[in-house]
């Protein structure tokens, strides 16, 4: 990157590099919430490779994410833990993410100069983000989470807080979206399960291979599978009854995104769009894997380009009708099995994790922790 460009500018040029999903979808928001939910990405994009940095022992994870917070914070040197968090990244650390990681503290300066609201609710998605993360990564095996409870708390601490966060930014910028807060903050947690759920299940098989898996083996009991003793090859339909079931969760926090979406008024054309197309392209995967429980390698169940293209473009035409909107989702998810799903809880420790993150995250690895 060009070392000479605005710190804002670089932000927009590494978003690419880092995700082409968020990449498509940001620019659709209107100017004023652009930078703020880019610099928020970025920044839960750094928490989640210190978090993923397999060279780094549970009490140094913990020691770079307490610096993390505090620099986020502006209690901490940016630059000072930049480069002493490069020199302990391994090869498994891909090369765009340790150039953002050198640049944190042009990330960090964006959020410096965004509006006390935005920064607000940036840090307190980026604090939850570092409390929850570990207690589920330090404890990561091919067992799967124990019940279905555990997978929400999970979709929480790695979705759910952004769901949160953007709800209190839409809110924050236009007072006609904050007279909906309550009907928004009633769905915002089941809008990003939604989509974790569906990258989880895309993912089951890539995660396996690094030695996780986010899949509640409550769920799995009922068939007689041991998550433990999983192998993608020979498919066992008993995984597969178990994967339908979690399909059909998944497709009614989906069903909640939608109504979550239409919540937005229908002028604010660049948030819908924003909304619609992650709920859209979530909607295709599942059916690619309703349809393909065999698959191996989520590659399998990507969908295509043209599907990607024509989801835009459907969405953009239908995005002021809410009839219409209802109707292409129920089209889109026609033949996939649903469950629907209530308000989403939010874990009990959440308080806790926004008055005292650094103790909260201490507790989070327990006594190894020193």
């Amino acid at each position: 990157m060009d070392s000479g460009i605005s710190d804002a500018v670089y932000q927009d040029q590494i978003l690419p590099h880092v995700s082409r999903t968020f990449a498509l979808t940001i620019p659709q928001l209107p100017a004023a919430l652009r930078a703020a939910v880019t610099n928020a990405y970025l920044l839960c994009r750094i928490a989640d490779t210190i978090e993923d940095e397999p060279a780094l022992s549970p009490p140094e994870t913990l020691a770079f994410m307490q610096r993390f917070m505090a620099a986020v914070d502006g209690r901490g040197d940016p630059d000072a833990l930049a480069r002493a968090l490069e020199q302990r990244l391994s090869d498994r650390t891909l090369r765009t993410e340790r150039e953002l990681v050198s640049n944190m503290q042009r990330v960090i300066r964006v959020t410096a100069g965004l509006s006390d609201g935005q920064r607000a609710a940036i840090h307190r998605c980026v604090e939850l983000m570092c409390y929850g993360m570990p207690r589920f990564q330090s404890t990561a095996s091919l067992r799967g989470l124990p019940r279905l409870i555990d997978l929400d708390d999970y979709c929480y601490y790695v979705a759910g807080v952004v769901g949160d966060m953007l709800t209190d930014l839409f809110c924050e910028y236009l007072p006609v979206i904050a007279r909906q807060r309550a009907g928004l903050c009633s769905l915002s947690v089941s809008f990003a399960q939604g989509l974790q759920m569906t990258n989880i299940l895309k993912d089951v098989w890539e995660d396996r291979s690094r030695g996780a898996c986010w899949l509640p083996q409550e769920i799995f009991t009922r068939y007689g599978v041991d998550l433990a003793q999983l192998s993608s090859t020979p498919y066992d339909p008993r995984f597969g009854s178990g994967l339908h079931d979690l399909v059909a969760i998944a497709h009614g926090h989906l069903k909640n995104a939608l109504e979550y979406t239409l919540l937005i008024p229908a002028q604010e054309v660049g948030i819908r769009r924003f909304c619609l197309w992650a709920v859209g392209l979530a909607v295709l995967t599942l059916q690619r894997i309703n349809q393909n429980p065999e698959f191996t390698a989520g590659v399998q169940v990507k969908i295509s380009r043209r599907a990607v293209g024509l989801t835009r473009i459907l969405t953009d035409l239908t995005g002021r009708n809410d009839w219409m909107l209802r109707r292409l989702f129920a089209f889109a998810a026609r033949g996939l099995p649903l469950t629907p799903v209530g308000e989403t809880r939010r874990p009990e420790m959440v308080d806790v994790a926004v008055d005292e993150p650094e103790r909260a995250l201490r507790r989070s690895y327990g006594s190894s922790a020193t």
